[in-house]
């Protein structure tokens, strides 16, 4: 299976597409609740899906509809899933304020991050050595896995939820949108064995809720997806970062230095609420609210294919197209 492309969300399944003939190929039910996130492991045999306080890890060249394993601990919806490069473990957010690490072997939680309110977003940075989570306080946080800690709290706008954060392919620079519909962006660096950040800068990207926002894998666009029934492209081309000192590390309205919009993606009919790119950056896949997932062809602004069979809204989707050796 040399692409992966699955969708799922509020009616209780996951969909796989053909990507280019739209072809739904196979349906897992998810009877245990919605879909809010799913993940694709980096060798491309395991389907991760986040539902209400379960993940569930499906084999996805087996025809068994039922999952390997069920990773259970969050005591609420879980908001964010990602796996280590080498599938050695998972980290998960929740809306019951932690983020997790589990083994991906037998299930267990093995490390469990507070932040105290409600947990909207985690990713993994490219060192494998950190995390970084967002919250509905407000807060953008770093986890040193190497010291166990918490190295860096980032509050963009008191009391405005982060809804998503971004961590780009080479570890240079970290996204995060919020509620209110703008975008911080920081400059990442290592320095020694400590992550280093300069604010580059904060644009609005959307007059209401963003739900996702995307580093494309060249680092050289951000998708933000939004309430506003759109997605937009920005250019990441002009990124400056900014001289600072340490206690001065939050972006601050810089017109000039705000990401270029490079094309408003138009056609969904309700919110979009998740995107995925195409190893080349080339395309997006998004879903929306009106039960559709939609393939983008970012160059010509077209919608190359779209995915009907969700029953209620799609939330959420995954794909990897990369060559995964054998």
């Amino acid at each position: 299976m040399s692409v992966i492309l699955c969708t799922a969300g509020y009616d209780h399944t996951i969909r796989f597409w053909e990507a280019l003939s739209g072809i739904c190929s196979r349906t897992i039910p998810h009877p245990d609740s919605q879909v809010n996130r799913l993940c694709i492991s980096p060798d491309k045999k395991f389907l991760a899906a986040a539902g209400h306080h379960t993940v569930k890890l499906y084999d996805i060249r087996s025809s068994n509809p039922n999952a390997v394993l069920t990773f259970e601990g969050h005591t609420s919806n879980i908001t964010g899933v990602a796996f280590h490069c080498e599938g050695k473990w998972m980290v998960t957010s929740s809306e019951d304020g932690t983020v997790k690490i589990w083994d991906t072997r037998i299930g267990t939680v093995q490390r469990n991050y507070a932040h105290g309110v409600p947990v909207n977003d985690v990713v993994i940075h490219p060192n494998q050595g950190e995390l970084i989570s967002c919250d509905r306080g407000g807060n953008v946080r770093i986890w040193d896995l190497g010291e166990n800690k918490c190295s860096h709290q980032l509050i963009p706008e008191d009391d405005v939820s982060v809804s998503s954060v971004t961590v780009a392919s080479d570890g240079s620079m970290l996204c995060a949108g919020n509620n209110a519909g703008n975008v911080y962006v920081w400059k990442m660096a290592m320095r020694g064995e400590n992550t280093q950040l300069a604010p580059v800068c904060k644009f609005v990207a959307h007059q209401t809720y963003i739900t996702r926002v995307l580093l494309s894998p060249d680092v050289r666009h951000l998708a933000t997806c939004s309430a506003d029934h759109t997605a937009r492209i920005w250019s990441t081309d002009t990124m400056t970062p900014h001289n600072v000192t340490p206690a001065d590390n939050l972006p601050t309205d810089r017109d000039k230095d705000a990401f270029p919009l490079e094309t408003t993606l138009h056609g969904h009919q309700r919110w979009v609420w998740d995107c995925a790119f195409s190893a080349d950056s080339a395309y997006l896949v998004t879903a929306c609210s009106d039960h559709y997932a939609r393939l983008w062809e970012l160059n010509s602004q077209s919608i190359i294919r779209q995915y009907n069979g969700h029953h209620r809204g799609a939330v959420c989707v995954a794909l990897n197209d990369t060559a995964v050796g054998t």
